[in-house]
């Protein structure tokens, strides 16, 4: 009877303090944070950048250019993206394909404005950082992957 006891009260006692944290946190199950509007992401994108790979004073003008207008495409595809989610149309093979040709385009073409702007060493270190987290991007991708497929191995 006292184990049971015990029992019980530590599943309430784990509860309560597991309903303070979420009340804390001031986010109810399923709420989103809100997010950085572009302008922040792209002055703290440019901070980044000016920290790793050095900038003078004229580069990390024309990077920011760069940012901007990367971002400014990018909410463009968000957008239309959601139109497209509420509406509830799916995209077909196709579109997605156009999709996906368009984003490698845009990288390519990032990559050969900052080319321009940044010199050799610094290109080098840019292309460094974009592999290291492409990498660390598919390992967890992986990650969930596994453990979806196998949601008893955590």
């Amino acid at each position: 009877m006292k184990k049971l006891l015990l029992a019980v009260v530590l599943v309430v006692g784990i509860a309560t303090f597991a309903q303070e944290r979420n009340e804390q946190d001031g986010k109810e199950k399923g709420e989103k944070r809100e997010r950085m509007t572009p302008e922040q992401r792209t002055q703290l994108q440019l901070k980044k950048i000016t920290i790793d790979l050095k900038l003078n004073d004229s580069q990390q003008k024309e990077v920011a250019k760069l940012l901007k207008d990367r971002e400014t495409k990018i909410e463009a595809m968000k957008a239309e993206r959601q139109t497209a989610k509420e509406s509830g149309k799916r995209p077909s093979a196709d579109e997605r394909f156009a999709m996906k040709n368009r984003m490698l385009d845009e990288q390519k073409e990032m990559k050969d404005k900052l080319a321009k702007i940044l010199n050799p060493e610094q290109l080098a270190k840019w292309e460094q950082k974009q592999a290291d987290r492409k990498d660390k991007m598919q390992e967890r991708m992986d990650k969930r992957k596994s453990k979806m497929e196998n949601p008893d191995n955590k």
